[in-house]
């Protein structure tokens, strides 16, 4: 299994949370919280 590093930040405007992967171009994901998020980012990796 490849680990990527993530980078999580909150969004201070709408309190969701950002998540994307710098390594992977394109590699972005949202959620309500940081689990959502998180989670996301997991679930794209297969379409590639």
């Amino acid at each position: 299994m490849m680990k990527w590093r993530v980078i999580l930040e909150p969004d201070s405007e709408t309190g969701d949370w950002a998540v994307w992967c710098p390594e992977l171009l394109g590699c972005v994901s949202a959620g309500e919280t940081e689990e959502e998020a998180l989670e996301n980012p997991r679930g794209d990796r297969t379409l590639s």
